[in-house]
């Protein structure tokens, strides 16, 4: 593909507002440097999150330890995380050409990008966009015909603002999360939120909280370990 100069920018991201699940939508801009006309791009752009390019605050500090354990080990833990790997087409251009690529997300806390992104209170998430597939025309050859590799070096940046995440979020689970519950494990929850006529799954949790609060002691002994029973199941608000 020496013939063809191919250039990638991530120009903004934005939630998508008609999308059934939470998906955020990048616009790129891809410049062709030779003149050539692109008949056409079967595009593929992997996503990925760089922690080591951000600094982060007390509060977010313990909240990222399950991800990279603790702070005095993250010279080495930070590693890149995988958000997403999107196919797009784009059409027919000469010099330059814009497009939109819509990114599903996910707020399950059990995934790795999900629970980064959770943990942050502000600021940018540094993102990598890698850029691969196949080129339809453009270059020399009878008539610009031909078909091309896109090469493993296209990339760019972009800094992603929390609060678009959040935005994203807040449209499809306003101020709630998502855990993942064995069924064995929600059915106790069940249980004991019937026993104590609470009427939301938030009361189970802080009557919990409060329970264990109140009962924890120095050198007590933790209860025995519940028995594996069935894969896990999702429980909301």
């Amino acid at each position: 593909m020496s013939d063809l100069d191919l250039a990638f920018e991530c120009l903004d991201a934005r939630p998508d507002p008609y999308a059934a699940a939470p998906a955020l939508v990048f616009r790129l801009r891809i410049t062709e440097g030779t003149g050539a006309r692109v008949g056409a791009i079967a595009l593929r752009c992997q996503l990925r999150i760089e922690p080591q390019r951000r600094a982060y605050g007390e509060a977010e500090t313990p909240l990222l330890q399950d991800l990279f354990g603790t702070p005095d080990r993250w010279g080495e833990t930070l590693k890149p995380l995988q958000l997403a790997l999107v196919s797009v087409m784009v059409p027919g251009f000469r010099d330059a050409v814009e497009v939109d690529v819509p990114v599903p997300c996910s707020y399950d806390l059990d995934v790795a990008a999900a629970k980064y992104f959770a943990a942050l209170g502000d600021g940018e998430v540094p993102l990598l966009l890698l850029f691969s597939g196949t080129v339809f025309g453009g270059g020399g050859g009878a008539g610009g015909a031909g078909v091309r590799q896109i090469p493993w070096d296209r990339e760019t940046r972009h800094r992603l603002p929390v609060a678009v995440w959040r935005e994203l979020m807040d449209r499809y689970f306003p101020g709630t999360g998502w855990l993942r519950l064995r069924r064995d494990t929600l059915a106790g929850l069940q249980r004991f939120k019937s026993a104590r006529t609470l009427a939301t799954w938030d009361e189970v949790m802080s009557a919990l909280l409060d329970e264990a609060a109140s009962s924890e002691a120095p050198g007590q002994a933790p209860g025995p370990a519940r028995q594996q029973a069935g894969p896990p199941v999702e429980a909301g608000r």
